[in-house]
């Protein structure tokens, strides 16, 4: 989308909400990794982009954590809409809110206090 094109969306965005748009200016980083050929032969499959592929590891790995939201990965990726996000993450067995170990703890917790409240 061109600057001027921008700028147009974002004036009409503003004043359907009465509220200032907001201007997202993104700083890029290049990063160079060095990784032995034998790894690299493990890690990246065959015919994918190592870059690509090394941007995706990051991008999981940072959503999983919490240390992005699902805005900063779809824009990390590339991504348009959050479908597509959501497809990548599926692809990848990513699932938003898993159940933990702190989960099936608490759930063994409960469900011994309904099995002695009922007896």
């Amino acid at each position: 989308m061109e600057k001027n094109q921008r700028d147009l969306l974002l004036a009409f965005s503003e004043r359907l909400s009465n509220q200032p748009a907001i201007r997202a200016n993104f700083i890029h980083m290049q990063v160079t990794v060095e990784i032995p050929d034998d790894m690299a032969q493990r890690l990246i499959p065959e015919g994918h982009d190592p870059a690509r592929t090394t941007l995706e590891a990051i991008a999981i790995e940072g959503y999983r954590s919490g240390e992005l939201s699902s805005y900063q990965t779809r824009v990390l990726l590339g991504f348009e809409t959050r479908y597509e996000l959501d497809g990548f993450l599926k692809a990848h067995n990513v699932w938003e809110h898993a159940y933990s170990l702190a989960d099936l703890e608490q759930d063994r917790l409960t469900l011994r206090f309904v099995a002695t409240e009922g007896q």
